[in-house]
């Protein structure tokens, strides 16, 4: 069993940037690709970003890349989310999930993710 606990939301003016943080219990953490994903009111969750459990690998959903980057340590037990040039269609509740089946990136959807966070709000104003 994991726990994941995100931090780092907050109200942010569009153009700046923001570094979410996403907290994991429990010892197989490393063994765990991770994710990112967002839902704006009204809308369905949708990927953000993912990375493998060695780090090596990452991927991005096409909109965002270039703007965003995910970044984990496994030795702290937690994947980051840097969000750089901010927009107010960023605004979103951001959880981060885990896919306990592998270690490789393989799921792009959140059918594929076992555990999830409860969440953070990030509010971009314009």
């Amino acid at each position: 069993q994991v726990q994941l606990v995100e931090s780092g939301g907050g109200l942010v003016q569009a153009g700046g940037s923001l570094r979410l943080s996403c907290a994991a219990s429990g010892r197989t953490f490393s063994s765990y690709a991770m994710g990112w994903f967002r839902q704006a009111p009204g809308k369905e969750r949708e990927f953000v970003a993912a990375i493998s459990a060695s780090g090596f690998t990452t991927y991005y959903a096409t909109s965002l890349k270039g703007r965003f980057t995910i970044s984990r340590d496994n030795a702290k037990n937690a994947v980051y989310l840097q969000m750089n040039s901010l927009k107010p269609e960023d605004t979103a509740v951001y959880y981060c999930a885990a896919d306990r089946e592998h270690t490789r990136v393989v799921h792009f959807t959140d059918l594929g993710y076992n555990y999830w966070g409860q969440g953070t709000q990030v509010t971009v104003s314009s």
